[in-house]
């Protein structure tokens, strides 16, 4: 395992559709089960929000924040062993930005990162004069994305920002509803300017990789959590210095061994994987889609062309070429998700709990156990049968049945 791993894009309670559980304390103790050690605040526009931020975070010297009450965080939850020592926060937030461009309605999603508190609230002050920035975590502004970037980069020169899960079909830079059709068409003068791309839940690299436009940025993937719970469901694995300014050089690539690479979801459990219509219980994928010339079969109307149908559509390499600055990925599902296959029931029940709280404290925090925690330890320590269906799911032996339109996919162990 790297030294850390790294979830930049996650939510407050003030955002839409958000657990109320979701304070620095629960991210803390989640932190420290999942073994993610750098987590992004999330919604750091929202006033509400940056008075918890002022209220429970400290600077912790190198860029970051860190909780001021950490032992009564600690005791929120029980923590397995070789939890990560620390856990840091770096402050972010997801701004929606809905305009008009080249004669079209563009709504493309970014994270915003600030190396420190002032830059952050000099920028809300910038962005409450020119929308409501109070009625939810994510607001929704009428600004030109290239704008919003403008607006960073004066806020603090070491601003950064990431357009968010670059594919999804209604918000987002390469979307099929409202995107554009390459990053520099968004960006233009300020595209040098962003480095990174956000891919997605629906999308991994080696998708990414077949548009070589891409192949200058770092690919990252984040939770875009809403609880606790969710928090490295995707993440970043670093190998540099838990620093601001050692982060940024490895997603800029000055430090061309900092960033190491992602932990996914695999690609088809995401919601926008294939094309359909929920509604129609209507899936397809790209062939099946051109066939029926983008419509639904059911209700005749266009269908939500998904990830894969995109990425088909901007794509100038075949599969399975790999940039020359490309990162290893490794996916998966979640450890609950797991045992709820083996256990045959649901990955919130309290059998699959009880057994999951058993797995964490003979093991260690989940993402050590799905990435890294060798087979045969696993095996001695909590049986075959675990063992056995986590090296399945390493070396990509699922079925699939693919997201669409707003829909979870399903992934099951073995082929």
């Amino acid at each position: 395992m790297p030294p850390f791993i790294a979830d930049f894009h996650i939510h407050s309670p003030f955002s839409r559709a958000t657990s109320k559980d979701l304070s620095f304390e629960t991210l803390f103790a989640h932190g420290k089960r999942k073994g993610v050690s750098l987590i992004g605040t999330g919604d750091c526009t929202h006033p509400g929000w940056i008075a918890e931020i002022q209220k429970k975070l400290a600077p912790d010297g190198q860029g970051f924040f860190k909780l001021k009450s950490e032992k009564e965080a600690t005791a929120l939850l029980p923590l397995p062993p070789n939890a990560p020592d620390k856990i840091r926060f770096v402050l972010t937030g997801e701004i929606s930005c809905i305009y008009s461009y080249g004669g079209k309605t563009r709504k493309v999603h970014c994270v915003v990162m600030m190396p420190d508190l002032d830059s952050v609230l000099r920028l809300n002050q910038r962005l409450a004069a020119i929308g409501n920035i109070k009625s939810d975590g994510r607001p929704i502004l009428g600004l030109d994305a290239r704008n919003l970037l403008e607006i960073v980069l004066e806020c603090s020169p070491e601003g950064v920002m990431i357009p968010a899960h670059i594919w999804t079909p209604w918000f987002s830079v390469l979307g099929s509803k409202s995107g554009f059709d390459s990053i520099e068409e968004c960006f233009r003068d300020l595209t040098n300017h962003i480095f990174a791309l956000e891919t997605g839940l629906s999308s991994d690299p080696a998708m990414n990789w077949q548009v070589s436009s891409l192949d200058r940025f770092a690919l990252v993937s984040n939770s875009d959590a809403h609880s606790p719970s969710k928090i490295g469901r995707e993440a970043n694995l670093f190998n540099c210095d838990m620093s601001w300014p050692s982060v940024m050089d490895a997603l800029k690539g000055i430090d061309k061994k900092g960033f190491s690479g992602t932990v996914e979801f695999f690609p088809e459990e995401g919601k926008y994987h294939a094309d359909g219509h929920r509604d129609c219980k209507i899936s397809f994928l790209p062939e099946e889609t051109r066939r029926h010339k983008g419509l639904c079969p059911v209700c005749g109307r266009g269908l939500t062309l998904g990830v894969l149908y995109r990425v088909e559509e901007l794509k100038d390499r075949s599969a399975g070429i790999k940039p020359e600055r490309a990162k290893p990925y490794f996916s998966f599902f979640s450890l609950k998700q797991l045992i709820g296959q083996l256990e045959e029931c649901g990955p919130e029940s309290k059998k699959v709990n009880k057994r999951y709280e058993e797995v964490l404290f003979r093991l260690g925090p989940e993402l050590t156990i799905l990435l890294s925690i060798p087979l045969a330890e696993i095996d001695h320590q909590c049986g075959q049968e675990l063992s056995q269906a986590i090296g399945l799911m390493r070396t990509g032996k699922v079925s699939a049945i693919p997201g669409f339109d707003g829909e979870f996919g399903k992934i099951t162990l073995g082929k």
